[in-house]
C-alpha cells in the first residue's frame, strides 16, 4: 500500500513538473549509458594491452578495430550528454594513438569485399 501526501503539501503538478521529471528521467539514462560505454572502453583497451609479442597480425586489427568502435560510441555518448571536449578522456583512458586514428571508419564484412 502506498501512502500519499495531502496534495497541499505535495509538489504542484503542472505541465512544467512533468517536464521536469521527464528531463531527470532522460538524464539519468544518459548517465547510466555513460557508464556502460565506459566500461566497454576499460574492457576493450584492456584487451589491446593484453596483446603481447609475436600475434597474428588479424587478431592484432580485429581487437584495435573493437577498441576504436568501444572509444568511438564513447565519445558520442559524451557529446549526447553535453561533454564536448574529448582530450581529457583520451589522457585519462591512455587511448592509444592508433586506436585513435581508427575512430568513424566504417569498416566492410567479409561478405561486401
Amino acid at each position: 500500500m502506498t501512502v500519499r501526501p495531502p496534495k497541499a503539501l505535495g509538489p504542484n503538478f503542472s505541465t512544467a513538473g512533468a517536464f521536469n521529471v521527464l528531463e531527470c528521467e532522460l538524464m539519468s539514462e544518459r548517465a547510466d549509458a555513460l557508464g556502460r560505454h565506459g566500461l566497454k572502453v576499460e574492457k576493450a583497451l584492456a584487451a589491446l594491452a593484453a596483446l603481447k609479442g609475436d600475434v597474428a597480425r588479424d587478431l592484432r586489427e580485429r581487437v584495435l578495430d573493437e577498441a576504436a568502435d568501444a572509444v568511438w560510441a564513447f565519445l558520442i555518448q559524451r557529446e549526447i550528454c553535453g561533454l564536448r571536449d574529448s582530450r581529457d578522456v583520451v589522457r585519462r583512458y591512455g587511448i592509444p594513438k592508433e586506436v585513435m586514428a581508427r575512430l568513424g571508419i566504417v569498416r566492410r564484412t567479409p561478405s561486401e569485399a
